[in-house]
């Protein structure tokens, strides 16, 4: 062949085609921001129905004091500064027994028992239930017990001493 010779292309020869390439770099450091966060047009919000308070009935102004009186007594009685004899009025015939018992355990305290908070509920028209407190010292007891009206006046059937 000679230099004047041009080699014609070969019609199975491929041209070759330019494509754009996709420009990708690693992420940056952290890794890519989070999508954005499509907000609600508007919050729904669960409402949680309120319960009405139990029905309570209003204490009777004269049980609390009855029962606040009758603590105070019976705690004096354990303390030997009052006669048992003055409690029984009170006191249930089954609970005046049990005192004396009661009595001679705790009696021999130094520091005298002081009554701090009763609490009366009433749980019928003529019953009510009262928890309190008490402090010997630096010690803090509870006292529970039942009150029941019987005919004109309230008397103490039930009490545990704690």
């Amino acid at each position: 062949m000679s230099a004047d010779t041009v080699a014609s292309p070969s019609p199975f020869a491929v041209s070759p085609a330019v494509s754009p390439v996709v420009d990708y770099e690693p992420p940056a450091r952290g890794g890519p921001p989070p999508p954005p966060r499509r907000q609600p047009r508007h919050r729904i919000r669960h409402r949680v129905p309120e319960r009405p308070p139990p029905a309570t009935r209003p204490v009777d102004p004269a049980a609390a004091a009855f029962a606040d009186a009758a603590l105070r007594s019976v705690l004096e009685v354990i303390d030997r500064r009052r006669p048992l004899a003055q409690l029984r009025p009170l006191l249930a015939a089954g609970l005046v027994n049990s005192l004396l018992d009661a009595a001679g355990r705790h009696g021999a305290r130094q520091a005298a028992a002081r009554l701090r908070r009763v609490r009366t509920q009433p749980v019928g028209p003529d019953a009510a239930e009262v928890a309190a407190t008490y402090s010997r010292g630096d010690q803090v007891h509870v006292i529970a017990c039942r009150i029941e009206r019987t005919g004109a006046r309230w008397q103490l059937v039930a009490l545990h001493l704690g």
